[in-house]
C-alpha cells in the first residue's frame, strides 16, 4: 500500500521579518493537516553580497537584496522558539539553509531532515556538510539542468545519503503549461528514488494532480493573503486553500490505496437492476414473444434481461398475470 504524500507548507519569507507573524503562521497551519511547516534560514553576510539583484522588484523598504535578507534574519533563540512552537503543535519544523552558517545554526536547533532549494543544488560544499549528518535530504530541481541533476545525484549517492527530488518549475506564479508534472514519473524512472512536487502556482490544482500521478512529497508556499508584501505572495496558497488541498490530497491517496470494487456493488446491482416480467395477462400454454415482455425492478425476482432470448418461444406451464415476474420454473 502506498503511503500518503508528505505535505510541506512553506512559509519562506511570508513573515516579512516579523517573529510574531512567523508564529502566527504556525498557529494558523496547525489544524490544516500538513505534516511539516518550513522556513528559510537566510544569513545575509554568509550567503549574499551587495551585488545580488532582486528577482522581482517588490520591496519599498529594502534598497538591495542584501538588505532584504538582513531583515529576514532571526536570532538563534527566535529560531529555537519557532521549532518549539511546531513541536508543541505536533508538526515537524523544517527549514532550508542557504549557507554553511545557516546549516550550522539548524544543526544546533535540531532538525530531522533538510530541504534544499534548487538554487543550492550545485552547492556541493553545503551538501557535503549536510550529508555528513546522514539526515534525509529533499532537493528541488527547478534551477537544475540534466547535467546538474546527474552530478548532484551521484554526489549524494556517493555520500550514502537518503534523498529525494522534487519536480519544480522556478516561475512565480507557475502557469499550468509549465507545471511539467510528467517529469515526476521521468525522475522516478531515471533515478529510482522518491520524487515529489514543489509548487509555485498559487492554486490547489497542481498538487492534487501531482498526487494522482504518484508524487510522494508535496511542497507549496503559504501566505495569509495573496496581496501581502513579499516576492512569493501571489504564488502562495491561503490558509483556506491549504485546508482544501490537504483534504483533497488525503482523499485522492485513500482512493489510490483502495482499488477494490465497491463492497455495496452487488446490493446496488440488485436494487437498480431489473427482471423479466409480463406486460399483459398470459394463459398457460402461451408461447412467449418479445412483445409479451417488460423489465421491472428489482433484479432478484425474475430472469435477468440479458437472458431474455432464452425465454422467447418457450411455453408457459401456468397462467401469468400482468406485471408478474417470469422465472424458469414458469416455463415448460
Amino acid at each position: 500500500m502506498k503511503s500518503n504524500p508528505f505535505i510541506i507548507a512553506e512559509i519562506g519569507q511570508a513573515h516579512d521579518g516579523s517573529i510574531g507573524i512567523a508564529h502566527s503562521f504556525i498557529d494558523a497551519l496547525a489544524d490544516t493537516g500538513v505534516d511539516a511547516i518550513k522556513f528559510q534560514v537566510h544569513i545575509a553576510d554568509a550567503e549574499s553580497s551587495i551585488h545580488e539583484k532582486f528577482r522581482t522588484n517588490f520591496s519599498y523598504q529594502d534598497k538591495t537584496r542584501f538588505d532584504y535578507w538582513k531583515r529576514m534574519e532571526f536570532t538563534k533563540v527566535q529560531w529555537e522558539g519557532l521549532k518549539q512552537h511546531c513541536d508543541n503543535k505536533g508538526i515537524e519544523f523544517m527549514a532550508s539553509p542557504f549557507s554553511v552558517k545557516a546549516f550550522e545554526l539548524l544543526e544546533k536547533i535540531g532538525v530531522k531532515r533538510y530541504k534544499i532549494g534548487s538554487g543550492e543544488a550545485r552547492n556541493h560544499l553545503l551538501l557535503e556538510r549536510i550529508s555528513k549528518t546522514q539526515k534525509p535530504i529533499i532537493l528541488s530541481t527547478g534551477l537544475t539542468n540534466q547535467d546538474d541533476l546527474e552530478k548532484t545525484y551521484s554526489f549524494l549517492k556517493n555520500n550514502n545519503c537518503e534523498f529525494s527530488f522534487l519536480q519544480c518549475t522556478t516561475s512565480y506564479p507557475t502557469k499550468p503549461e509549465n507545471w511539467n508534472l510528467q517529469r515526476i514519473k521521468e525522475l522516478k524512472e531515471k533515478f529510482n528514488i522518491p520524487v515529489g512536487f514543489s509548487d509555485h502556482s498559487g492554486e490547489v490544482y497542481a498538487c492534487l494532480a501531482a498526487t494522482a500521478i504518484g508524487a510522494e512529497i508535496l511542497e507549496f508556499h503559504v501566505a495569509f493573503d495573496k496581496q501581502m508584501f513579499g516576492p512569493d505572495a501571489k504564488s502562495s496558497l491561503t490558509i483556506n486553500q491549504v485546508f482544501s488541498l490537504v483534504k483533497g490530497v488525503r482523499e485522492i491517496s485513500l482512493s489510490l490505496n483502495h482499488p477494490e470494487e465497491n463492497k455495496e456493488l452487488e446490493n446496488l446491482r440488485t436494487l437498480f437492476g431489473k427482471s423479466l416480467a409480463s406486460n399483459k395477462s398470459l394463459q398457460k400454454g402461451h408461447q412467449i414473444t418479445s412483445s409479451d415482455l417488460e423489465t421491472k425492478k428489482p433484479a432478484s425476482l425474475g430472469i435477468c434481461p440479458t437472458d431474455y432470448l432464452t425465454v422467447i418461444g418457450k411455453k408457459l406451464n401456468k397462467d401469468i398475470e400482468e406485471g408478474q415476474f417470469i422465472n424458469y420454473l414458469d416455463l415448460q
